[in-house]
């Protein structure tokens, strides 16, 4: 799975839900059948997740200490992380290899599918690719070539050139984006570092500006391995 494939998936998603064309069965999870595929998908993740961490979230944080950060996610949102890292995995070698070279760290949505409203759904989405999928890849503000690409591909419009963002003592590749969604504005900032061998991207959409901002603002670096026991 390449990372173009993973930010299509989050953010078609991200489309979706703030389009409120996913049907209310679309991520059910209380059916029989679907605990027996997210069963057998999730061991089949976890015996691979030797070069790449998961994390987990934790009162309302989502913690990965082999990346040193952490997100917050806001109270009552909802999950859907394993629902995306399950689609288009139908057999033990195709979750294998999406695991080792990219997965989805974290899906957050402010309502659930079946939850309509006028609004932006708001979301977080995380996550991380190999870098030895893009050779030549020296900094993260290169990352923006394809994230610009599938932000355009969404019709989004870009704000600005990327740009240096500053999150406490460290500085990430950082663009914005925003698009008109009938009578709504639906922004998104997509932030990007390059992290042991991997390229991390964190989504934040919002209906405006500041929510997207506050968003942003609970993103954390600096967390060490240990923080994670």
């Amino acid at each position: 799975m390449s990372y173009r494939c993973l930010l299509f998936l989050l953010l078609n998603a991200a489309f979706a839900l703030n389009s409120c064309i996913f049907p209310p069965t679309a991520f059910a999870q209380d059916s029989s059948s679907s605990k027996k595929y997210k069963a057998h998908t999730t061991e089949k993740l976890r015996s691979s997740e030797s070069s790449l961490e998961a994390g987990s979230v934790s009162a309302g944080v989502y913690r990965n200490s082999s990346f040193g950060f952490t997100c917050k996610v806001p109270a009552g949102w909802v999950l859907r992380t394993e629902e995306m890292n399950a689609q288009d995995k139908d057999d033990a070698n195709v979750a294998e290899n999406a695991t080792k070279n990219g997965r989805v760290l974290l899906a957050a949505y402010s309502r659930p599918p079946q939850a309509r409203a006028e609004d932006v759904n708001a979301s977080i989405l995380i996550a991380a690719e190999s870098v030895a999928s893009y050779p030549g890849l020296k900094d993260a503000a290169q990352y923006f070539g394809p994230v610009t690409e599938v932000a355009k591909a969404q019709g989004f419009e870009t704000d600005d050139e990327p740009y240096g963002f500053v999150i406490g003592s460290k500085t990430v590749a950082r663009g914005d984006f925003q698009k008109d969604v009938g009578t709504r504005v639906m922004r998104q900032s997509t932030l990007v570092v390059l992290a042991h061998g991997y390229a991390v991207s964190f989504t934040f959409i919002g209906g405006t500006a500041d929510e997207v901002e506050e968003l942003v603002q609970g993103l954390s670096f600096g967390v060490s391995s240990q923080s994670g026991k």
